[in-house]
């Protein structure tokens, strides 16, 4: 089957190859306090700051999702608010987690065809922004000098981005935020139960000041232990070592970016003109590098989807209030460009 999903989506094909060797190597068993796991966490991290151009000042945790990021910045970095730029389903789904932990929080939603309204967050800001850069479920993106803009402009504030599908697929600039997390189901073409997640100087300095410790998982726990090159509990070891086997493999962030976005206007240029799929974003410069979002009549989705499948294709679903109205495509690193064309032979007869 090849896997079109956005999450948990295609992995790389050396995976099967690179878990035997976990299992004849003993990684699958690893002592997580022992001197080779430390070395395997260290290496990963090194590989992670290459590869995708981390700042070496930046400090890198091992979590088991994107959802366990969020109850560690609600427990750990917001102080008293967090203001949630949002514009879909992913980024709502943060705000009320985090309202839960942290009454205070406030939603500030935007309609999925504009771009981040800046000036919807007020003047001399300071508590926390939390910022969907992907949002999966209707394939939208805020791109990089916004994220710059508001960096610059908000100096005071901890930003905090989900960058769950476009973490590993595209160029990041991360010096514009101090909290970056992401899944490595999607981007980084592994099995999903991990996450990684990159804080700033200054959100490990926010950590400190709040000096919250009472969770497995605090982030002053997490970040005790990191010093160490280890984890606070036992790790998704096998996960690690994955990524670290896959990440030694992967061109430059430059060159897949590259990749990605070439595909992205093909695939916009594959549609274009079709009375019967359409970019469910109409808006080309808030659109997803990523994830296609394709809107159609549901009978004919139906129909699409159910075929694919017997032709060895899974596409996405649409999700939540959009899941009748779109399917989804994944445009990441792990699908090859045969199977691209194989989906787009099979779609031709749809358009």
């Amino acid at each position: 089957m090849i896997s079109f999903y956005p999450g948990p989506s295609q992995v790389y094909n050396d995976i099967p190859k690179y878990v035997r060797d976990a299992h004849t190597k003993g990684i699958l068993s690893m002592n997580h306090r022992s001197t080779e796991f430390m070395d395997l966490y260290k290496e990963t991290v090194t590989l992670l700051k290459t590869k995708l151009n981390i700042p070496d000042s930046y400090k890198i945790f091992f979590t088991s999702s994107s959802t366990e990021c969020w109850e560690i910045i609600a427990q750990s970095v917001i102080e008293k608010d967090s203001l949630h730029i949002f514009n879909g389903a992913f980024g709502e789904k943060w705000f009320t987690y985090t309202q839960r932990l942290v009454p205070a929080a406030q939603p500030v939603p935007f309609d999925c065809e504009s771009k981040l309204p800046i000036k919807k967050i007020p003047d001399s800001y300071s508590g926390v922004l939390c910022i969907t850069q992907n949002e999966t479920s209707n394939g939208t993106e805020v791109n990089a000098d916004i994220l710059l803009s508001i960096k610059r402009k908000y100096p005071k504030a901890l930003i905090a981005v989900d960058a769950t599908s476009s973490m590993g697929g595209i160029a990041l600039n991360f010096k514009s935020a101090d909290i970056w997390f992401a899944s490595v189901q999607k981007c980084f073409g592994l099995p999903a139960g991990l996450a990684v997640m990159v804080c700033s100087p200054g959100a490990i300095q926010r950590m400190k000041s709040k000096n919250e410790s009472g969770h497995y998982n605090s982030l002053s726990i997490l970040n005790e232990m990191a010093d160490k090159w280890q984890t606070s509990y036992t790790p998704n070891v096998l996960g690690i070592y994955l990524l670290m086997r896959t990440l030694k493999k992967r061109k430059s962030i430059e060159q897949t970016h590259q990749k990605i976005k070439s595909r992205s206007e093909a695939w916009q240029k594959f549609f274009r003109g079709s009375p019967h799929i359409t970019f469910f974003i109409k808006n080309e410069t808030v659109t997803s590098l990523t994830v296609l979002t394709l809107t159609a009549k549901p009978e004919l989705i139906k129909v699409i989807k159910h075929r694919a499948k017997t032709k060895g294709i899974l596409l996405g679903d649409g999700y939540g209030g959009l899941k009748q109205d779109t399917f989804r495509i994944a445009n990441f690193p792990a699908i090859k460009d045969t199977e691209i064309r194989k989906l787009q032979q099979f779609l031709r007869s749809y358009l």
